[in-house]
């Protein structure tokens, strides 16, 4: 068992990308859904479904092909809560980057949670 869903969803989209895999299989829920989406959105995924086994739910990711280094940061700690307000929202690796929030509008990119004045948990960096 783990304790952080979504650093253990990073790190294993991460070493899929090392391993030149195309597809990754990962628990569902959720939150991890609603990451997905926002890098499926921003390109760093291809796409992802939800799937359902004998036992439980799971999540299929389809890595992008054209993204070969790939760096995922997790932020928040389940030990440590980083939140920022609205201008603390800041630019990754020059705007080619992205970060992660989850706000009270749902999880949203750093840019968009910008967009809507909005504040709220930091919860990775993807460059």
């Amino acid at each position: 068992m783990y304790t952080d869903p979504i650093a253990d969803l990073l790190t294993r989209i991460r070493n899929a990308y090392k391993a030149r895999k195309d597809i990754v299989v990962i628990p569902h829920s959720k939150m991890k859904m609603a990451v997905l989406e926002v890098l499926r959105q921003k390109g760093f995924i291809s796409d992802f479904q939800a799937k359902k086994t004998d036992k439980f739910e799971e999540i299929e990711i389809k890595l992008n092909d054209e993204v070969r280094d790939i760096n995922l940061k997790k932020v928040s700690k389940p030990g440590q809560r980083i939140y920022i307000k609205t201008g603390g929202i800041k630019k990754i690796n020059g705007g080619l980057g992205l970060s992660v929030l989850s706000t009270s509008k749902g999880i949203m990119s750093g840019e968009e949670a910008k967009k809507q004045k909005l504040g709220g948990e930091l919860i990775c960096e993807v460059f």
